[in-house]
C-alpha cells in the first residue's frame, strides 16, 4: 500500500480544459506526496438529456465526436486494468490536443499503440458492452461536484477521511515545478472550507499547450 495521499481524478478524453488541469496534477505529483488515480467520466453522458439547450457546433461535437474515444478507455480499463489508464490517456491527449490530431478513429488507434495496448480495443467505438460502467464510473464523480459542472472532477481525503472533490481548476498553461505545488496548496485550502461555493477570475484566451 502506497502511502502517498490518492488523488482521484476523473476527466474525459475530449475536454482540452480536463486535459490542462491533468498535466498540471502530474506536475504536483512531482512536488507533493499524492498519488493520483485515473477515472472515466463522459461529457456526452452529461449532457445527453439537454442536447437540445446546446449550441450547435458543440451538440454536433458530443453527438458524433464524444463517445467512441471514452468507449474505448472505459474498454481499456474494463480489460487491462486501471493502471493503464494514464498512459492511454496521455498518449490521446498529446495526440489530441497538443498535436492537433482530433479524436478520430486514427488518432484513437494510434494512441493504442502509444501506450502499449491491443488495436482490437477499437472494437469499443461504435459500441461496448462495457457502457454500464461507464455510466457508472460518470455518476461516481459527477455524484461528488453535481450536474452543474463538467470535465474534470478531483477528489481527496479531507481532514475527517471523508472526501473533498471539486471541478477542475481550470488553468492555462499548466504550472510546472513548485508553481503547480503551490496552486495545489491552495486549491486544496480553499475545498476544504464546507461554506466555499466557487470562485472565478477573468479569462481572456483559451488554453495554451505550448509548455506541454
Amino acid at each position: 500500500m502506497s502511502d502517498k495521499t490518492p488523488v482521484d481524478f476523473w476527466f474525459d478524453p475530449l475536454c482540452p480544459w480536463a486535459w490542462m488541469t491533468s498535466r498540471w496534477v502530474l506536475e504536483v505529483e512531482k512536488v507533493r506526496d499524492i498519488e493520483v488515480r485515473w477515472h472515466v467520466m463522459s461529457l456526452a453522458v452529461l449532457n445527453e438529456n439537454k442536447l437540445d439547450e446546446l449550441p450547435e457546433e458543440y451538440r454536433e461535437l458530443l453527438e458524433t465526436k464524444a463517445w467512441g474515444p471514452v468507449r474505448v478507455v472505459i474498454a481499456a480499463q474494463q480489460e487491462k486494468g486501471p493502471e493503464v489508464l494514464g498512459d492511454f490517456y496521455t498518449a490521446l491527449g498529446t495526440r489530441i490536443h497538443n498535436q492537433g490530431e482530433g479524436p478520430g478513429k486514427e488518432t484513437v488507434t494510434a494512441a493504442l499503440k502509444d501506450a502499449g495496448l491491443p488495436e482490437s480495443l477499437l472494437e469499443h467505438w461504435d459500441s461496448t458492452p462495457y457502457e454500464p460502467e461507464l455510466r457508472a464510473s460518470h455518476q461516481e464523480g459527477i455524484d461528488k461536484v453535481g450536474q452543474d459542472v463538467g470535465t474534470p472532477v478531483i477528489a481527496v481525503p479531507g481532514p475527517d477521511g471523508e472526501q473533498i472533490a471539486f471541478f477542475g481548476p481550470v488553468v492555462t498553461p499548466a504550472p510546472q515545478g513548485e508553481e503547480a505545488g503551490r496552486l495545489w496548496d491552495g486549491t486544496l485550502a480553499v475545498a476544504s472550507v464546507p461554506g466555499f461555493y466557487e470562485i472565478k477570475r477573468t479569462r481572456t484566451k483559451g488554453p495554451d499547450f505550448s509548455n506541454l
